[in-house]
């Protein structure tokens, strides 16, 4: 059961990789981060049927995934408010449905996707091949994680850099940003493709996590989860995190409800959106704040 936990839980984490906080630096809502989550789970079908290293691939699905931003990124991200975000809701849609409809899809459905192989430098293992693993479920856990914290890592590194500061004055005030000078077309972009490349390996792990993916493995829904997770935690860094994982155990706890589940579950989400409207992140500062008083 153990074991189901850490497989389980590791889906969620690599799912919620690809999160769409970067783009909400940018003072845009993007919705449709599934899109890129799925293109990048194709890719990494793709490839890994083909042979080859899990590792390589993923960057590859990354990278396919940030080029992909970039041309849909050019005409949209002029757009802001509402109508960027039915835009970005929209492209999950048309990701799924142009799974269906090319042919290197093969009729959308890719299935006994193989396992990662062994990564080994100068003979020393450093990831050891998970067919040999007597349960890889754990060892998919571990990697889950792994790849989470160093997303995590790179989004805390970014958001205290320059560029970090530069995309928050996006958000801030983009006439007041061009005005002394900043590319606010070029710091768009920017924020969307990097936002979707972690999208894209986030689809790639959870491709070798579930050994299979179906047109409906990333539906609308998910992206509007993705986005729930950063407004639930809160718009900072480890805000996903813990937005993910209120809602994953909250969502488990509430089986016993049975039909008053989704009932009690958007109740609760309605309270908490009411309660600490800047997420869960601000409750501490909040009681400190009234404790002061």
């Amino acid at each position: 059961m153990g074991f189901l936990l850490h497989a389980d839980l590791g889906r969620a984490f690599v799912d919620r990789l690809g999160r769409s906080l970067l783009t909400f630096y940018i003072g845009r809502i993007n919705i449709g981060q599934g899109a890129y989550a799925l293109a990048g789970g194709y890719v990494a079908a793709i490839l890994i049927t083909a042979g080859g290293q899990f590792l390589g691939h993923a960057a590859a699905c990354g990278l396919f995934c940030a080029g992909l931003a970039v041309l849909i990124g050019l005409p949209i991200l002029r757009l802001r408010g509402v109508y960027f975000s039915m835009v970005t809701l929209v492209l999950t849609e048309v990701a799924r449905l142009s799974a269906l409809a090319l042919p290197i899809t093969n009729g959308a459905r890719i299935t006994s996707i193989p396992l990662p192989g062994e990564v080994s430098v100068f003979g020393l293992v450093l990831i050891p091949d998970f067919a040999t693993l007597e349960n890889p479920k754990l060892a998919f856990y571990l990697m889950a994680v792994t790849l989470m914290c160093l997303a995590y890592l790179v989004l805390w590194r970014l958001t205290r850099s320059r560029l970090g500061h530069l995309f928050r004055s996006l958000q801030q005030n983009e006439d007041l940003a061009a005005s002394i000078g900043v590319n606010i077309a070029l710091l768009r972009v920017l924020a969307y493709a990097m936002s979707s490349f972690m999208g894209g390996i986030a689809g790639a792990g959870f491709v070798v996590i579930s050994q299979s993916i179906y047109p409906s493995s990333f539906q609308v829904a998910d992206s509007v989860n993705f986005m729930l997770n950063c407004f639930l935690g809160a718009l900072a860094v480890f805000g996903p995190m813990l937005g993910t994982l209120v809602l994953y155990f909250g969502w488990s706890l509430l089986f016993a409800a049975a039909k008053y589940q989704m009932l009690i579950y958007s109740t609760l989400l309605i309270a908490a959106m009411l309660v600490v409207p800047n997420g869960l992140l601000s409750l501490p500062a909040m009681l400190r704040g009234k404790g002061g008083k």
